[in-house]
């Protein structure tokens, strides 16, 4: 009877089954089981569950069975780290315990059995009555277990080869094998072994099963012996036929959620248990290479465990090891700052250099949620020319055009990438026909490129690669028609995508846009508001001790340890909002912590400046600290008391004034319908939102409807990834709040004005106070929620009176330009957007900006300006953002086009005010420890320097312009040579001091 393939494919899985029921020559309990130190039985539920428990015992290898060949299986009900000690040895042996890996290598003949484990799996998910299932030792049939995973290949290939013409000889070849197979059919073995089947175990009632069945006897093994070696030798003629089609390098790989649907305690267990795990395996595998990216982990080891870690330097120094991805973390790459995105770089290099003796060229990026076009040129800058993500291939609308191809940023550099579309499990890959032929297939770079890379392992949770993947690799080397597969080291890989010319390569110019997970730009916004201000702190911190050490003040002290508090909580599941509850309570703890430094820093640095200044007759004097590059007039609050004046301070300047000479500026006014100084005039309407704002310098009127609108969206509910997605139709079930509780003027002057407006939400509360300095041409807008609702957004929208198809969006060290229309499906699909500090819609001689202090989510559409200030999704926080927090977010307007309006300075103004300190006996007037004039360009940093004595200055140019920049400091320091942001020397072509987007730092040395 003639038979289709695929119901002889059916009937060879059938089969395969049965022939892994005879894996297990013999098996012995393991018992004996001590709960922290109290006797459990097999199947017993764990007395108790919370934080980490422990198990031991010890175990007893029979001395007829070959200790090479014995397992120790193991399910204690949790994720764990299980311990292995040989009796009267101290040479332990530790693995990782999860449900993928339960199989483990024995130590010696006896040994003792510790487990530290937690009742929860690797995704985080509670295990509610965790217990004691499984635990016994295996002697394994090495040749069974080899031929049944051989004939799961062989029909795995099969299937996912489709109608390949090589696919009916494999059928055969798999044939033939079962028919040389001598098989034991005696009734109690028989039975007992194969109950476990499917099929058997839906029967009514089994007969009573032999406890310990026969294994195969010598005779059916070497049957299956001789099928094993005969099945090799005709896959290995077939592979002669129909060779091997493309190559993939193999990585191994345990993607590890810093932290995500678990804390970060457990995040240290975790990078235990899976290093270990990976450890072990090249003790097995010779050829196995493991890579492992985030230099915090390796610190967080070398804390934890010393030894753990001694095994990792060792294993990188045998070649085995490939630690990779030269930054801290692995950080969402939207959100943070450039001089995060340098400190993630700086500290990272710098820590595997110290302590591995090796930099990186690859930017390892698997998960993040789109990136910032300011990277390419920061990997450069870095060191590395290469770069890796797969989350491109998310996006739901369009499909990402490419898989191999340059990535230039917004300065023109460029940087390789890649990234590969695995069909299983993504970067968490795995070994099998279906990820090979997947992957291979997916590949549209092969035109250029004959090999592309494939990251194996369980991951997301860590857990890491099983010895299965391992050993089904080296099965698929004398396999057909599928692709070559060796072990590489990942920039192996890359150095060789280099050699490909480059003009054949296609070019991705700018931002990265994921098309998903649009909601992490608002999630968590307390925390996210947290992180911005601590950045900031910290770089204003390290700007003002600068300033003071090149008046004559002491060297600045390092503030790395709260950097990498900072850069820690950029990982991409803590600031997008993404993880659980205690993730957040402990990034706000360590935000917080980080933040109080900075301003600690301030302080401290502010101090040791006014000791600086030259002593005058000044006995009450105001001392302002302008710790950016432009010019800014005195707007600031001291002691709760706003001042507004005329004076202003030159970049990176101080300046002193006596008291007397702090007479507000004139113009300011209020009443509950209207603010008004010499420069806007804002009206209200009887709702509360804005009627008219008016820019008096230019006379235009900004608004083209009622500005300052709150939104709620009670349909904020997206169909996956509660925190991460927006859906589009948000929008169709929207509701403003047009009533109000109360209206009144709060401040009227003389150095600024308010008008507080409260309005209810259900349960929650808006109160709204809008601001406006005597001096200042931006409305603030000071917003305090109490907020107890979920699943609904709220949002602030303005009409504006502009036409633009593009509005300018501000990112990491430069701008992003967006079409404001829906003309594509590319276009449709940007309907929330990344910005940092301000978002701005200009035509030719005028623009509104709209201005945030902690806010990401954008949307400019038309002519209507949008800021997403919060969500409430339930999972998986169901309490995200619940309670109080404040923000301030602004409108600006201006002439000219962004650049030309003073949009970057203001937003920079809202962001961090200038500093202010009252002293005594200083003279007043002007320092400038160093000028800087020439071109526009924004402040990266001004810091003590990671060697040596000298100071560094980063600046970039923020609009994409080019033109001079003149750097002089005081006497007693020079400008030195330029430098990267690895703080190392670098020739610079000539030209202007500064191009479009360029960031560029020097050396300020003492003279």
């Amino acid at each position: 009877m003639s038979l289709t393939l695929q119901q002889r494919l059916a009937r060879i899985d059938v089969r395969v089954e049965e022939l892994g029921f005879w894996r297990e020559r013999e098996t012995l309990a393991v018992e004996n089981w001590q709960f922290e130190g109290a006797p459990i039985a097999m199947g017993g539920f764990w007395p108790k569950k919370d934080g980490t428990v422990t198990f031991d015992t010890e175990a007893s290898v029979p001395e007829h069975w070959a200790l090479e060949d014995v397992r120790l299986l193991i399910d204690v009900g949790g994720e764990s780290l299980i311990t292995l000690t040989p009796v009267g040895s101290g040479a332990e042996k530790r693995f990782g315990l999860d449900p993928f890996h339960q199989e483990f290598p024995v130590p010696a003949r006896r040994f003792e059995i510790h487990v530290d484990a937690v009742a929860r799996l690797p995704f985080g998910e509670p295990v509610r009555e965790p217990r004691l299932t499984r635990a016994h030792l295996a002697w394994i049939d090495q040749p069974v277990h080899e031929l049944a995973l051989l004939l799961r290949q062989v029909s795995e290939a099969a299937h996912f080869l489709g109608a390949h013409e090589v696919v009916p000889h494999l059928i055969t070849a798999a044939e033939n094998t079962f028919a040389a197979l001598d098989w034991p059919s005696a009734t109690q073995d028989y039975v007992a072994r194969t109950a476990p089947q499917h099929g058997q175990q839906k029967i009514w009632q089994l007969p009573p099963l032999k406890p310990n069945p026969e294994g195969l006897r010598q005779d059916h093994r070497a049957s299956v012996s001789r099928a094993l070696k005969d099945l090799t030798a005709a896959l290995k003629e077939l592979k002669a036929r129909y060779p091997q089609q493309g190559k993939l390098g193999i990585t191994g790989h345990a993607h590890i959620d810093l932290a995500w649907l678990w804390p970060y305690d457990e995040t240290r267990r975790k990078a235990r248990r899976t290093f270990n795990t990976a450890l072990r395996l090249m003790e097995r595998f010779p050829d196995f290479v493991f890579n492992q990216s985030t230099a915090a982990y390796y610190a967080q080891i070398e804390e934890d465990d010393p030894a753990l870690f001694q095994e990792i330097v060792a294993a990188v120094k045998s070649g085995q090891w490939e630690t990779i991805g030269g930054m801290w973390v692995e950080p969402d790459t939207n959100m943070p700052t450039g001089e995060s995105f340098v400190r993630q770089i700086l500290y990272g290099q710098r820590y595997f250099e110290q302590k591995f003796g090796v930099r990186h060229r690859v930017c390892w990026l698997p998960d993040c949620f789109g990136f910032s076009p300011a990277l390419p040129q920061l990997l450069q800058q870095g060191g590395m020319d290469s770069f890796f993500t797969i989350k491109v291939n998310w996006s739901e609308t369009n499909k990402f055009p490419h898989d191999l191809f340059f990535w230039e940023g917004l300065d023109g550099s460029q940087v390789i990438a890649h990234t590969f579309d695995n069909p299983v499990r993504g970067y968490n890959g795995s070994t099998e026909p279906e990820a090979i032929l997947g992957t291979w297939g997916n590949f549209r770079g092969k035109t250029l490129h004959d090999e592309s890379l494939l990251a194996v392992g369980y991951g997301d949770g860590g857990g890491g690669v099983t010895p299965e993947m391992l050993e089904r690799q080296a099965q698929l080397a004398d396999f057909p028609a599928i692709p070559t597969l060796s072990p590489v080291r990942v920039e192996d890989v890359y150095a060789r995508m280099h050699a490909i010319p480059a003009t054949e390569i296609p070019v991705w110019q700018g931002e990265i846009y994921l098309e998903l997970h649009r909601a992490t730009l608002t999630t968590q916004s307390h925390t996210k508001r947290l992180h911005r201000h601590a950045e900031r702190a910290l770089i204003t911190a390290e700007t003002v001790a600068s300033l003071a050490h090149m008046l004559g003040g002491a060297r600045p002290e390092s503030l790395e340890l709260a950097w990498r508090k900072v850069l820690k909580n950029e990982f991409h599941d803590i600031l997008p909002g993404s993880g659980i509850r205690e993730i957040y309570e402990d990034a706000e703890r360590e935000l917080g912590e980080a933040l109080a430094t900075g301003l600690d820093a301030q302080q401290a640095g502010l101090t040791a400046l006014v000791g600086q200044l030259p002593k005058g007759e000044g006995k009450n004097a105001l001392v302002v600290v302008n710790p950016d590059l432009h010019a800014r007039p005195v707007r600031v609050e001291l002691d709760g008391q706003a001042i507004a004046l005329d004076a202003i301070v030159p970049p990176l300047g101080i300046l002193v004034l006596d008291e007397k000479a702090l007479a507000p500026t004139a113009g300011l006014s209020v009443s509950k319908q209207k603010l008004e100084n010499s420069l806007i005039r804002v009206t209200l309407n009887a709702d509360g939102t804005i009627a008219s704002l008016f820019d008096k310098r230019s006379g235009r009127e900004a608004l083209a409807g009622r500005g300052n609108q709150l939104w709620v969206y009670p349909m904020d509910k997206p169909r996956n990834w509660d925190a991460w997605d927006l859906e589009d139709d948000y929008v169709k079930n929207g509701q403003e709040l047009t009533s109000f509780e109360s209206l009144e003027v709060t401040e009227s002057g003389p150095h600024r004005a308010s008008i507080q407006i409260v309005r209810k939400f259900r349960d929650s509360t808006i109160t709204q106070t809008l601001q406006l300095f005597a001096n200042s041409p931006r409305l603030d807008i000071q917003t305090d929620l109490d907020w107890h609702d979920r699943r609904v957004l709220l949002r602030t929208l303005t009409p504006v009176d502009i036409r633009s198809d593009l509005a300018t969006f501000e990112c990491a060290f430069g701008v992003v330009r967006r079409t404001t229309h829906n003309n594509t499906s590319w276009d449709e699909a940007k309907f929330e957007v990344p910005a940092h500090r301000f978002a701005d819609l200009s035509e030719t001689g005028f623009g509104v900006a709209l201005l945030n202090n902690g806010k990401y989510g954008h949307s400019i559409k038309g002519n209507v300006l949008g800021l997403s200030l919060l969500r409430a999704p339930i999972y998986p926080d169901p309490l995200a953002d619940e309670g109080e927090q404040s923000f301030v977010y602004s409108l600006l307007p201006h002439a000219g086009a962004w650049h030309e309006g003073g949009v970057r300075e203001e937003a920079l103004d809202l962001n961090q005010t200038l500093l202010a300190i009252r002293a005594s006996d200083v003279a007043t007037g002007v320092q400038t420890p160093i000028a800087v004039s020439g071109m526009p360009a924004g402040l990266g940093g001004l810091k003590a320097s990671e060697d040596g004595n000298a100071l560094v200055l980063r600046v970039y140019e923020p609009a994409g312009g080019r033109g001079r920049l003149d750097i002089a400091p005081r006497e007693g320091w020079q400008l030195s040579d330029p430098v990267n942001i690895l703080e190392e020397a670098v020739d610079r072509a000539a030209g202007p001091d500064l191009n479009p987007f360029e960031v560029r730092s020097w050396l300020i040395q003492p003279s």
